[in-house]
């Protein structure tokens, strides 16, 4: 006779080979993505020199403020309330996310070229050539993390390989040009080659039409989380505005190549990022008291790798880091402890960061995320103040510490209050 354990031992063992599947596809999306910007990132540094570098680095930066208000009107809800949700409820939200993802990139796009355009200078026109890719870039994560809400990981990794297969020529006419604008407009019009083809990947064509009823409908998690992610981005912005305005446009090359160093881990970090959330909202759903481990497990793995990883770059010759980041290296490579310690406090954070998403405490995580920016801006413009360049990396390092525990506290309060109050939350549109 079976007993009821023997019966429940295979599900339990197939549902973990589902979660290391997604897992797997996240990392492998993940070092996809993160490759083709290492790429990017090294080869405008070898070609273009420390100043120009910083001017990529500028424009980078302010990518990543737009790239995180779409992740939060457009695809952070969807993450939260559409993973593991039937095929119809998925494709209707993919269709209306999607379109909120590429309407923003329209608007804020063509704020970016009006500004690129009246600054002038060396950063105008990559400012102006950033505004033309803009939504190309934007619909491109907006598929990743539709794939990832939907499981299909695959999908997500071959979008990103269609993206660095379209860069190769591109960067090639790029290098001839030889301009930061012309590296912008290669690495964005690739981007928009891979956009069209997650239209054919996935079947749905971005309605921005739907998104005005897509904010409306998730006003109460988007609004929170766009507040969220521009403090993350923005407080990197403002840090980097900051440190050209204190030290120097070169400064800010050498952070960017420092954490270059850091970026094979980082791809690892940010592609468990793509799934984590998803993943946390399904343990959520199945076994409640788990969460609180399944986020400290993600969160100290993390960590530690981090250490790991920066302990292995300490031991890299010069003549190595030279072949890589060219003139950028001596400098950069003074940085590699603080900056490792930076990236080990945040990913403790991510852990935290994970249970706090789904449980869809958005007015927690909006206040941890508000303390941890305010942290950062303030360690990284003191640091600089006080000691330029390294200072400015060790405040970080210093900030990021303070802000893993805030994160860490406000979800040990939040799942104490899901404990007493435990109420579904079921979204169809």
């Amino acid at each position: 006779m079976t007993t009821e354990g023997e019966k429940t031992r295979p599900a339990t063992a197939a549902a973990r080979r589902a979660v290391l599947g997604r897992l797997s596809w996240g990392l492998a999306d993940q070092a996809a993505s993160s490759m083709t910007n290492f790429a990017v990132g090294i080869y405008v540094a070898r070609s273009l020199g420390l100043a120009a570098f910083g001017v990529f680095s500028l424009a980078w930066v302010t990518y990543g403020v737009v790239l995180n208000v779409s992740r939060g009107l457009a695809t952070d809800p969807l993450m939260v309330r559409f993973s593991g949700v039937p095929d119809t409820a998925w494709r209707g939200a993919v269709a209306r996310s999607s379109g909120t993802a590429l309407g923003v990139g329209a608007a804020l796009g063509a704020a970016c070229l009006v500004a690129g355009v009246g600054v002038g200078g060396r950063v105008g026109p990559a400012f102006a050539c950033l505004g033309v890719v803009l939504p190309g870039l934007l619909l491109q994560d907006a598929w990743r993390f539709a794939f990832f809400a939907a499981g299909a990981g695959r999908k997500a990794f071959v979008n990103d390989l269609v993206w660095g297969v379209a860069l190769v020529p591109a960067m090639v006419v790029a290098a001839r040009v030889g301009s930061v604008a012309a590296f912008v407009l290669a690495w964005g019009s690739s981007a928009a080659v891979a956009a069209v083809y997650g239209c054919f990947q996935s079947g749905i064509r971005p309605r921005t039409s739907g998104a005005r009823a897509w904010l409306r409908a998730h006003r109460d998690l988007g609004y929170r989380y766009l507040v969220e992610n521009v403090g993350v981005s923005g407080a990197s912005q403002l840090r980097a505005y900051g440190l050209g305005a204190i030290v120097g446009v070169s400064a800010v090359g050498v952070i960017r190549g420092a954490e270059l160093l850091l970026g094979p881990f980082l791809a690892v970090l940010m592609g468990l990022s793509l799934v984590t959330v998803a993943e946390a909202a399904r343990v959520l759903r199945r076994a409640p008291h788990r969460l609180g481990p399944f986020c400290l497990l993600l969160g100290g793995g993390q960590a530690v790798a981090a250490l790991l990883w920066g302990g292995a770059l300490l031991l890299v010759p010069d003549r190595v880091g030279e072949l890589v980041l060219g003139g950028v290296w001596h400098a950069a490579s003074e940085l590699i402890v603080p900056v490792t310690l930076g990236v080990a406090g945040a990913g403790l954070g991510t852990g935290a960061a994970a249970g706090l998403r789904a449980l869809g405490a958005a007015r927690r995580s909006l206040r941890a995320q508000l303390l941890a920016s305010t942290c950062y801006v303030g360690g990284g413009l003191g640091g600089a103040v006080a000691a330029g360049t390294a200072g400015s990396a060790w405040g970080v390092a210093a900030a990021t510490a303070c802000g893993s525990a805030v994160w860490w506290l406000h979800l040990r309060t939040a799942l104490r209050e899901h404990r007493q109050n435990p109420i579904p939350e079921v979204r169809t549109s």
